[in-house]
This record gives structure tokens, sequence and C-alpha cells, in this order.
């Protein structure tokens, strides 16, 4: 288990599913990411790439601990519901098993932050209970973005739909939802980082505590391939060109800078520093810590 100290916050990442992602091109994750492509750039190996030439993804939530507050940003796909996005077959996960492990309790969780409102990072919002989805951290206060909800409130996918309907509206029934603006500020030392593009109410975490800086990604970026090619965007990005500029203007303020960058998808190491690369960028991962250092 991963765990990293930013001053007096600890961030901990919690694995649903780690899956390699081979290159398809009729369907690809990202089209120009092709073994070709990601073998000319030799720092992808042999964390985030594959001998064969596949992305490493990971699906994981992060809990967050700071002073007075205990924080989970993104809750992964979760179990009992089949989705597009694993073939359309419900998983059952150890989840909540290792969530317990870190010597979290459910009922523990003050805040959960989602950073957009996508499959793999709403499902664990929600748990089935009988034929009922309940809230999984039934204590705490879901924090959604107010222009997220809205967009997707209105979009026609009927899958999308359905997401709404069993991982987000059983919270807003049982009164747990606060919604909240794109700048957002949860605690003195965390708050909210507009980060548009991958959807348009997308947000990263930003952690300050005891001079050190921390950046918890969301989609904003998918794979460190995409620091040595910003312009690469994901099909799933609602505004491709707009999330291009986003990625390099914050692998720009974040570049041989002292901040902790962590990936919502990377694979470990998970967390580093971003380093300049020619006119690009690289990923220079970090070690991790105890959870109890």
């Amino acid at each position: 288990m991963l765990s990293w100290r930013i001053g007096d916050v600890t961030v901990t990442r919690v694995v649903e599913m780690e899956i390699p992602v081979p290159y398809n091109p009729k369907r690809a994750f990202l089209k120009e990411a092709t073994p070709e492509a990601l073998a000319a750039i030799p720092w992808l190996a042999p964390h985030y790439v594959t001998p064969e030439g596949h992305l490493r993804l990971s699906i994981h939530a992060l809990l967050v601990e700071a002073p007075g507050l205990r924080l989970v940003v993104d809750t992964c796909i979760g179990n009992d519901r089949p989705r597009r996005l694993v073939g359309g077959q419900s998983l059952s996960t150890g989840f909540l098993q290792a969530f317990e492990a870190t010597g979290w309790a459910r009922d523990s969780v003050d805040a959960v932050v989602c950073t957009h409102l996508h499959v793999d990072h709403v499902g664990w919002n929600t748990m089935r209970e009988g034929d009922r989805w309940v809230p999984t951290f039934p204590k705490a206060r879901y924090l959604i973005g107010r222009q997220e909800y809205d967009h997707w409130s209105a979009d026609g996918d009927d899958e999308q739909q359905v997401i709404l309907s069993d991982s987000i509206r059983p919270v807003f029934d049982a009164g747990l939802v606060d919604l909240v603006e794109m700048d957002h500020v949860i605690s003195p030392e965390i708050r909210l980082v507009p980060t548009p593009g991958h959807t348009p109410g997308h947000v990263s975490v930003r952690i300050e505590s005891a001079g050190e800086v921390g950046l918890i990604t969301g989609d904003m970026v998918h794979h460190p391939c995409q620091l040595a090619h910003p312009e690469w965007s994901s099909p799933s990005d609602s505004d491709p060109v707009a999330s291009a500029v986003m990625r390099r203007s914050i692998f720009e303020s974040t570049a041989e800078q002292p901040v902790l960058v962590i990936g919502t998808h990377f694979a470990a190491p998970t967390a580093g520093l971003v380093r300049r690369d020619g006119d690009a960028f690289r990923f220079e991962g970090a070690p991790s810590e105890p959870p109890d250092a």
C-alpha cells in the first residue's frame, strides 16, 4: 500500500484494480500512444508501460488525512453494477477490505470528493444493501461540483444516467451532498483547483501543509506518457483541445518545483515530481512512506 506525507497531511492509495491497456487502433485509450511511440519515451519503462508496449493504468481511491479531516478523493467503479468500462460485467473486488486495512472505518470518513462524475470516480459513493443503493460513507459530506453535476444531469447518455441513479442520487436522497464551486476550500490544507477540459467541471485537489505542496490530478492527466506529449488527449475528454492546454499549463507550473504530483490513474509509484525534458516533461517517481512513518 503506497502512502506519502505532505507536511502534516498523509495520502494513502487504495487500489480497486490495475490493468494493462493494449493498443487498439479502432478504440484506442490514447490514439497516439502506439507501442512504437511509447518505446521512444524510455523513462516510461518499467513502471508505466509493459514490455509489450501496453499502458499500465491503476484505478484507485486516495485517502487524505489532514488535521481534523478524513477525506476520500474519487471512489473508483464499485461492485455490483455492470459498466461498459469493464466489458459490461459487475465487479466483485475486495476494495472495502483494502480500505479498512488502512485503519479507516467507513463511518470515520468526514468528506468525499469526486474530481468529476465519470464511472471510475464515483462508484464507491454507494454500495448495495439488499435491493437498495446506500451511501458507503454514511457520516461523510459528499462534495460534488455544481457545474459538473448540472452538466451530467442534462446529458443524454443512457449509462451516464444509470451512473447518476445508483452512485450519485442515493447520496442526495440521504441528505449528504454539498454542491460546491470549482475552487472550494475544504480545509486550511486542502482546496479544489479548477482543471476543466476532461469534463466541463473537472477539478484537481491541491494540498498545502507545513511548506510542502501536493496535487491530486484527477483525469486532468491519465497516464505519465502525457507529460512527454501533453497534446495527447483521451477520446473521453469533453474538450480535447482544452484538456491539452490545461495539462501543459499544470506541467509548466509544477516543473522543477517541489510539488508532489499524485496521478489518479498512474501505476506505482503513482506520485512524483515533474521535470523538464526538452520542450516537454517527464515524471520522476517518488518513494512511498510507511503509513505509520
